[in-house]
């Protein structure tokens, strides 16, 4: 994927796994992985997984403060 973000406001309101993988720094395949772990926010639509921008903040600041 050949976006860049240069900041939070660029994200789009979905992210999907390569989104997610840029902005915290991981693989794709990683990022799947998180995706499918509990707890984090996946919405799924159909066969696709997304997460929502502002959910994938909190759960950054919950990681933070844990």
């Amino acid at each position: 994927m050949t976006n860049t973000f240069t900041s939070i406001d660029q994200l789009p309101i979905t992210l999907c796994a390569e989104e997610v993988a840029l902005v915290l720094g991981i693989s794709r395949a990683g990022a799947y992985t998180l995706m499918r772990s509990k707890g984090f926010p996946t919405i799924r639509i159909g066969k696709r997984m997304v997460v929502p921008k502002d959910k994938l903040l909190a759960w950054m600041d919950e990681q933070i403060a844990a």
